[in-house]
């Protein structure tokens, strides 16, 4: 009797391939000194005075009326964009919304005269 035998070949040594560790920047700040709560001038000492009033607005000036102040550039640039994203949207989306109004008023139209014929002939019916 012969019992069956697995020839396995011998064993091959595979090359690997070394994956360095990775490393990372860890991020760093300078470290903020907050003063205390109760922190006060000392005596003698005269506090120094800001100016924190806002430079006055631009002002467009036209020939027999008032001036008109002018907005900051960050308030035109906001509005500028609205402005155009909406006349954007409207040329987009208007061709493709008067496509389907003309489809519902066709597929509407249809039903109406459906039911009018329908209702002819229900007329002639009891008519005759």
């Amino acid at each position: 009797m012969e019992i069956p035998t697995i020839n396995i070949p011998p064993v091959q040594k595979i090359k690997t391939v070394e994956i360095p560790l990775p490393t990372a920047d860890v991020p760093y700040y300078v470290p903020l000194v907050v003063p205390p709560s109760d922190l006060r001038d000392e005596q003698g000492v005269k506090p120094k005075e800001t100016k924190t009033e806002a430079p006055p607005a631009p002002k467009l000036k036209i020939p027999n009326l008032p001036p008109i102040p002018i907005p900051s550039t960050e308030v035109l640039v906001t509005t500028s964009i609205a402005a155009v994203t909406a006349v954007a949207a409207t040329t987009f989306t208007q061709p493709i919304i008067e496509n389907i109004k003309k489809k519902v008023q066709k597929f509407l139209q249809g039903k109406i005269n459906k039911w009018k014929e329908n209702r002819l002939k229900k007329k002639k019916r009891k008519d005759s």
